[in-house]
């Protein structure tokens, strides 16, 4: 029976419960008296319950319509948001964004980024892929996604069909768990003495991708695909390797992981470019994304493990 429940019966029960009087709540919705006790006797009927005391002078709630009260009050107020958002979606449309973003990039400012989005715009249509190196232009490429957050330094994959536009930077640092032997070297480590142990290596993992390495110290490797993972295993003790420094700031903090110092060994900070089809158009809404991506004044010290 509780299907048969309706909006015009839930705003009829919350009238007559503020006016305290069936004749009030007529007035106020502009109906017959009539109508309105044939809504609320239909709602009891579906509830199985009884709203009002019968033999009261004024519209006295039971202790069943006490109960029921603010759930008809939420009820009311989700079907308003829901007219609010459709009436918005109607006149401008559903803001979307589909992107694609390099698992390197600072994991705080993209949750700041959606965050905000989210706020500004609770009915946009959000894809979110997370990719790593060639990963993110072939999604574009492919038209799976609009935009892409890319490492500078990988290759394009179709060289003149994608443009690239400066975002941002991440510092990056290099490090291993306190039961590693690299942790034990007090002075700066050289690339040599790190290529003596094997090293945590993120690669790409879209078919026929283009193997690409960067600040690698030898041929003792362990390839993974997924950030998440080279964190655990650097924890663990396994290896070492190259982090955002964002990423692993409370790691650091707490001792789960330990900077290594390098020598003669220059590790440049991630250099993050958006990737986008040359000649396309943002829309306001990806154009937004795109500012806030590139904020600097976002926290990029925020943890999210």
């Amino acid at each position: 029976m509780l299907d048969t429940v309706s909006i015009n019966q839930l705003h009829t029960f919350v009238a007559v419960c503020e006016e305290m009087s069936f004749t009030g709540a007529a007035r106020r919705l502009r109906r017959a008296q009539s109508a309105v006790s044939h809504a609320i006797s239909a709602l009891e009927t579906a509830l199985g319950l009884e709203l009002f005391q019968r033999d009261a002078r004024k519209a006295e709630l039971t202790v069943a319509g006490r109960g029921l009260l603010p759930d008809a009050r939420a009820v009311i107020a989700r079907m308003e948001e829901m007219k609010n958002r459709a009436k918005s979606m109607s006149a401008e449309g559903v803001p979307s964004l589909s992107i694609a973003v390099d698992t390197y990039f600072p994991r705080g400012r993209l949750i700041d980024c959606l965050r905000a989005l989210e706020r500004e715009s609770p009915t946009a249509a959000i894809s979110l892929r997370m990719v790593t190196m060639q990963g993110g232009e072939a999604l574009v490429l492919e038209g799976s996604c609009s935009l892409a957050v890319t490492v500078s330094d990988v290759p394009e994959i179709k060289k003149g069909a994608i443009e690239r536009h400066w975002l941002c930077e991440a510092e990056m640092v290099t490090v291993c768990a306190p039961t590693h032997p690299l942790a034990n070297i007090e002075r700066p480590i050289s690339r040599e003495q790190f290529g003596q142990h094997v090293q945590l290596v993120v690669t790409d993992n879209q078919p026929g991708a283009e193997k690409i390495q960067m600040g690698v110290a030898g041929e003792r490797q362990w390839l993974v695909n997924d950030l998440g993972a080279k964190r655990d295993l650097l924890i663990s003790g396994l290896s070492w390797g190259h982090m955002p420094a964002n990423l692993v700031a409370e790691d650091l903090a707490v001792g789960r992981l330990v900077e290594l110092r390098r020598r003669a060994w220059h590790l440049r900070p991630l250099v993050f470019v958006l990737s986008r089809m040359r000649g396309s158009e943002l829309s306001p809404f990806e154009e937004r994304a795109v500012q806030l991506l590139a904020d600097r004044a976002v926290s990029d010290s925020s943890q999210y493990p």
